[in-house]
């Protein structure tokens, strides 16, 4: 997928803003090396780097990562697949906020992150969890059904807990502590929900053309009406949060 840098840091800020609290999780200490996968824009591996750790951010996304290059000149940003990370033993930590969801390849991505860690090095993470979005999802499976003859397929790898927890045990990692949550959030003003769509289902728009384009969002739009408030949208977001350990 190519993503819309632009479009990510202006309207969906609060990819990075629910990071927070992950990051509070981690709790970067003054001294330590930390990679952060899937860095995006680079806010949060910034936000890493003011409290003293050396930090990497890496992304599969050249745009995201010229992009955080750009905002953030001091700190270091690099193009990397996460399934393939050229890391050995490198990091007292691994990080990493809504962004392995769209890792396909589950195992892969797990176990390159297991070798880019120290013993001991503490993987802590938050990423799309089974049902997030189901909603969001049907209601464009189906705009895209009667509006361009297409059937969707998700991008998505949204795991169940138990399946995740036991993905890490099995590639090395200890689980301390899992958890599957309901974040409802907010997609602030009318446009919200297609910016969502034009954001992070822009695949399934590059082969049809704007009117189509447009009766698909308009339909999406009105099969999720009843999320629609006070001028704003509400997207059905669950969240799978892990904190684990290299054994």
């Amino acid at each position: 997928m190519e993503w819309n840098a632009e479009l990510y840091r202006d309207a969906h800020s609060f990819v990075w803003n629910h990071g927070q609290s992950l990051l509070s999780v981690l709790d970067p200490q003054s001294g330590e090396d930390i990679l952060d996968v899937g860095c995006g824009t680079g806010e949060l591996t910034r936000e890493i780097a003011d409290h003293g750790a050396t930090v990497t951010g890496v992304d599969k996304s050249a745009a995201m990562i010229a992009a955080a290059k750009d905002r953030f000149p001091g700190v270091v940003f690099r193009v990397e697949d996460a399934t393939a990370l050229p890391f050995e033993g490198e990091f007292d930590a691994v990080f990493s906020n809504a962004a392995l969801h769209w890792v396909r390849e589950p195992e892969a991505a797990a176990r390159s992150i297991a070798r880019a860690l120290r013993p001991g090095g503490r993987f802590v993470a938050e990423c799309g969890g089974f049902g997030n979005v189901a909603a969001l999802e049907r209601a464009f499976s189906v705009a895209l059904r009667e509006n361009a003859g297409s059937s969707f397929r998700s991008p998505w790898y949204f795991p169940k807990l138990g399946e995740y927890a036991s993905l890490l045990e099995r590639v090395g990692f200890e689980v301390s502590a899992a958890s599957l949550f309901d974040r409802p959030t907010l997609l602030a003003g009318h446009n919200g929900l297609r910016d969502w769509y034009r954001m992070f289902l822009s695949d399934w728009f590059d082969v049809l053309d704007v009117d189509t384009i447009e009766r698909v969002i308009r339909t999406a739009e009105k099969l999720c009406e009843d999320r629609y408030r006070d001028g704003s949208w509400t997207a059905d977001y669950r969240r799978l949060r892990v904190v684990a350990r290299r054994r």
